[in-house]
């Protein structure tokens, strides 16, 4: 599978100049099944969603994925900052597949050091979207943190990661994405961020890792798309003739 993270520089609550961005990055790179946007990539990492709930549409961006999906016969995944039904703020991230249809994950672990929880809901349900015979775990930044929370139950072949991560602690993003791939035995794809907002410097780094650890592909600091190839017999080969994950600790 070809998979294209999409690494962009995100305009502070500018959804349409977002959406026009990400639209670029995938016209000049065309032809992969699967591409990745940061997390809240249309706006923004905002902790106070009320307040721009009558600037922001946040609808409108997940249409856009939706008809992005369909025009290129692609899959793509983002985090939006959503307002429910039942009038909970979340970090959702989505999934979403050529024909429309998607899954989604409620960030479960929110940011508490930046105020995340102030206004949002947490997840508490762990999802696997599967797609072209891969099964991904989503997850969103902070729960990068937390591996009891990702730990592999024979249930997905690659972790994909969305985040606002801050250059001040870029080694961490680094390092826990390749210990995430190594001790899950699984690809992870790490999708960034860069630029800035009035809070953070953003610096990139965005990675898709093999299940050894091995870098298939890295970014910079830069606005840009990086691509790998994603091979699902060459992980059930590696499972199969290293399989140190039937020794993992179970609770």
């Amino acid at each position: 599978m070809k998979v294209t993270i999409l690494q962009t520089d995100i305009k502070w609550v500018q959804p349409d100049k977002n959406q026009v961005a990400a639209g670029q990055l995938i016209s000049n790179n065309p032809g992969s099944d699967l591409y990745i946007l940061p997390e809240m990539w249309a706006t923004g990492f905002i902790t106070d969603p009320a307040k721009y709930s009558a600037e922001v549409n946040f609808q409108k961006s997940l249409e856009w994925m939706k008809e992005t999906a369909q025009s290129n016969r692609c899959a793509i995944c983002g985090s939006l900052s959503i307002l429910t039904h039942q009038s909970q703020y979340r970090n959702r991230l989505y999934f979403v597949m050529p024909d429309g249809e998607y899954y989604y994950y409620d960030k479960h672990h929110l940011f508490k050091y930046g105020g995340e929880d102030v206004y949002y809901t947490a997840g508490d349900k762990r999802v696997i979207a599967k797609y072209k015979n891969f099964r991904f775990l989503l997850q969103t930044c902070y729960d990068l943190r937390f591996p009891a929370w990702m730990r592999y139950k024979e249930d997905y072949d690659a972790i994909i990661f969305v985040a606002n991560w801050p250059q001040n602690r870029q080694d961490a993003w680094n390092i826990l994405l390749r210990a995430r791939a190594i001790e899950n035995q699984c690809y992870v794809i790490g999708c960034n961020r860069t630029g800035e907002d009035d809070r953070c410097q953003y610096n990139g780094n965005s990675a898709i890792i093999d299940p050894k650890g091995a870098l298939l592909a890295q970014s910079d600091e830069k606005e840009q798309a990086i691509t790998a190839e994603i091979d699902l017999d060459k992980l059930n080969h590696y499972r199969s003739k290293f399989p140190i994950l039937t020794d993992r600790d179970i609770f």
